[in-house]
């Protein structure tokens, strides 16, 4: 196979080649052309010798192109001879077996040769990107000075006749971040914060059409849409129809991108997009991401795949940020690193600043910022840091105001290449009280209705959403909504690891809390077994009504609950470790329950797959058909084997392949007796090897024995094994070696061969042909490894 790559990469460079060449003599042939038409049988004065030079120039063409394939000629030529010497001599390349010319496929099985497999053979290794993220971690010195008021930046200064010809847009987007779980749980947020944003709301924008407003997190909405009557429903349609309510990413929640599966994040954006198709009959258009602790590709890409243009970010490392802004660079299409074309770009908008909190949207000066986050106005139960308050806006102080915040957008606007400006106003579970609806909303139009009142200002003000800063970046920098240019740098690489401030690095949270990471990877897999064996299920429920009793509708809503707690967990306090610890048992809660009935989903389901007579078919929840073979007993604990009875009457052992390919992997269960034997789905006996299960750290239980065997499952494949006690074994017993401190002398076991090891300084070895492990005499820790082959794993 890998000869044969080679040679499909060589001839396609070849053709590449050939079609070029010839490309190019026509293209240079047709340049010179005369305008006007020759007339018939004659020629223009000077044309025979500018003929004369055309065919001269297309004679050194064809000889430089027959320079180029015989060029190429020699070094198949070479590359085949070298072929035919590994071939003499096996061990010197590693070819398969047979002759040079069964390696070339024959004229009648020769595939097309696609433009994009010439473009990547001929740009194997290059990327289209310019600012490559790895480059740049190299280039910065990650030191930390003082920036002046803009304490991580630098100062910012500008010529106020810059938007004389062009004036600046600016766009006010006021939002509410709100997590499900952090510092109270989903619920008590809910019940406390959350529902009262959203009425407020539906009363709040439709006092003003020029109101806008914007939310992330379909977990809360779809809460709040169930508590809600018709009269609500058809206001928030309205909105969304008029442009004043934008859903932004439109996940179940805004997930962490650093320890989360991919497909988890598939899988709570795929919820969140169709309760919105469902609902609300929108599909959001803008990704937003102001709160995930570091930004991954991977979910650039899979937005984009989503069928979205435009994106933002915001937790980047302070020193990346500020060089950004130095370039220019805060905008950029985000590339994949293995895109050689465009396919694959995204345009992604960068906030500048510290936080997402209004005294770091505005501009660079946090104090200034702060006193136009009118929540703050004094008497509330906020106030800004800095001791300087804000003043509500009268007609008094309207116009030095206002040109105390247009100058922190101009600044602002320094940062960026185009004369639109975004700036957010929200914060973590604002806009919950009227009052702040009021406070905001009330002195920002003031500010937007006077300045947009001075055409000497050159500013336009207003607010608006995501959606609407996006498309008059566009309009400003001539992109279309899916094309790209040169404007805009072209990005590829990550955003990990995440500093917010100095030297404190966000990296812990990628290993925290690991019982729960794994909790989250094993309902991850039950999900996918359990809607996978639902679907064949229902199919075959479906042809018979001596099946009807298969609990289709309740299946589908444990399935439905169970991908919605896997989606709530996604989100950036949860799989991060970072809420709570009461709140982390909320979690946890809920995804030991989905567990519990995702085994219920695959049981019932495997019961109807399994039978051969489906007129047998039975449901009863009381005596269950099939059981797990492991149980789990709360959330924080630990799950264990059941141990399988043996009889002569054989026990029967469903296994199932959740997977697309065919399976060969080692299975093991536990069960009350070592005389065992195994019978394949075909009625043939299986190798197994009996282990011991330890009470302790040197003794044996002889209540219970793992035996382990290879099954062989087609893909999405069900194999029944079969499971007897027999007077006599053939199962091969595993061996120990024990490493103690102190030789204990304990009696031989009955069964297993057991050796004491004096502890010592030396290493333990273990070695097969895959690799080498190293493992401390003292401690018993790993220490070193070394793969065989590099290529596996």
């Amino acid at each position: 196979m890998k000869l044969s790559r080679q040679f499909t990469v060589l001839g396609s460079a070849v053709f590449c080649v050939v079609i070029f060449s010839l490309y190019l003599m026509l293209d240079r042939g047709h340049f010179d052309h005369p305008k006007s038409p020759r007339r018939e049988g004659t020629f223009p004065k000077g044309q025979l010798s500018i003929l004369q030079e055309k065919i001269d120039h297309l004679e050194r063409l064809l000889a430089e192109n027959n320079e180029i394939i015989s060029n190429i000629r020699d070094s198949v030529i070479n590359l085949s001879e070298s072929v035919k010497d590994g071939q003499k001599n096996p061990e010197a390349i590693n070819f398969s077996q047979g002759s040079v010319s069964e390696l070339f496929p024959s004229a009648s099985v020769l595939l097309a040769v696609d433009s994009e497999d010439c473009l990547f053979s001929s740009k194997s290794g290059s990327h289209g990107s310019g600012v490559q993220m790895l480059d740049i971690y190299d280039i910065l010195p990650f030191d930390n000075p003082d920036g002046g008021v803009w304490k991580q930046g630098f100062d910012i200064t500008y010529n106020e006749n810059e938007w004389d010809s062009e004036p600046l847009q600016v766009f006010v987007v006021p939002h509410s971040h709100n997590d499900p779980g952090w510092l109270k749980t989903f619920d008590d947020y809910f019940r406390d914060q959350t529902q009262h944003i959203l009425n407020n709301m539906i009363i709040k924008l439709q006092e003003d059409n020029r109101r806008k407003f914007m939310w992330s997190e379909v977990s809360y909405f779809s809460k709040w849409w169930e508590g809600i009557d018709s009269q609500k429903r058809d206001a928030v349609k309205r909105l969304l129809k008029d442009g004043q309510f934008e859903i932004v990413t439109g996940g179940w929640v805004m997930p962490d991108e650093a320890s989360p599966h991919y497909f988890a994040l598939i899988d709570q954006l795929i919820e969140g997009h169709q309760w919105l198709e469902k609902n609300l009959e929108v599909k959001p258009k803008s990704g937003w991401a102001i709160d995930p602790f570091g930004h991954s590709p991977t979910m650039a890409y899979l937005l984009k795949r989503t069928g979205f243009s435009n994106m933002l970010i915001q937790r980047v490392h302070y020193s990346v940020k500020k060089y950004f802004a130095t370039q220019k660079t805060l905008e950029f299409f985000w590339r994949q690193n293995w895109d050689l074309g465009s396919s694959t770009d995204i345009l992604c908008h960068m906030m500048p600043f510290y936080s997402y909190d209004v005294p770091h949207t505005c501009g660079p000066d946090p104090k200034i910022c702060c006193q136009f986050d009118f929540k703050r106005l004094p008497g509330g139960r906020v106030s800004c840091p800095w001791r300087v308050p804000p003043e509500a806006i009268h007609a008094g102080n309207v116009q030095h105001r206002a040109w105390i915040i247009l100058d922190q957008y101009r600044k602002k606007s320094k940062l960026f290449r185009t004369k639109v400006l975004l700036a957010p106003l929200g914060d973590d579970f604002r806009y919950s009280e009227s009052s702040e609806w009021d406070q905001q909303y009330q002195n920002y139009q003031k500010l937007f209705d006077y300045m947009n009142s001075h055409p000497e200002w050159h500013v336009k003000a207003q607010f608006g959403t995501l959606s609407d800063y996006f498309e008059a970046l566009r309009k400003e920098s001539n992109l279309g909504e899916k094309s790209s240019n040169s404007f805009f740098p072209v990005l590829s690489g990550d955003f990990f690891t995440y500093a917010d401030r100095d030297h404190h690095y966000w990296s812990g949270y990628f290993t925290s809390r690991p019982f729960y990471k794994r909790l989250d990877r094993v309902l991850e897999s039950y999900l996918r077994a359990a809607e996978i064996l639902y679907s064949l299920a229902l199919v075959q429920s479906s042809k018979s009504e001596k099946m009807s009793g298969f609990p289709s509708v309740d299946n589908y809503k444990l399935l439905t609950e169970a991908r919605r707690n896997l989606g709530l967990f996604q989100h950036h306090d949860a799989i991060t470790g970072t809420a709570k610890d009461w709140v982390v048992v909320d979690y946890g809660t809920r995804l030991f329950h989905s567990i519990m009935n995702l085994k219920k989903v695959i049981t019932d389901s495997a019961h109807i797959l399994i039978l051969k007579d489906k007129s047998a078919y039975n449901y009863d929840t009381s005596t269950p058909f099939l059981k797990m073979d492991d149980v789990q007993s709360a959330q924080d604990s630990l799950p264990h084997k059941t141990v399988i009875k043996l009889t002569p009457q054989p026990r029967y052992l469903l296994i199932y392949n959740p997977v697309e390919q065919e399976r060969f992997s080692v299975v093991s269960v536990n069960v009350n007796s070592p005389r065992v034997k195994i019978l394949s789905p075909l009625g043939k006996p299986v190798t197994v090897q009996i282990s011991a299960v330890w009470d302790g750290a040197t003794t044996v239980s002889h209540e219970a024995y793992q035996i382990s065997f290879v099954a062989h499952l087609p893909p999405l494949g069900l194999g029944v094994y079969q499971l007897l006690e027999i007077q006599s074994s053939e199962a091969v017993l595993a061996d120990y070696n024990i490493y103690l401190r102190n030789s204990r002398q304990e009696k031989p076991d009955r069964l297993f061969k057991i050796k004491e090891m004096q502890n010592s300084v030396d290493n333990i070895i273990l070695e097969n042909t895959y690799m080498k492990l190293w493992f401390s005499g003292m401690s018993g820790l790993l220490e070193n490894f070394i793969l065989h082959n590099p290529k596996f794993g």
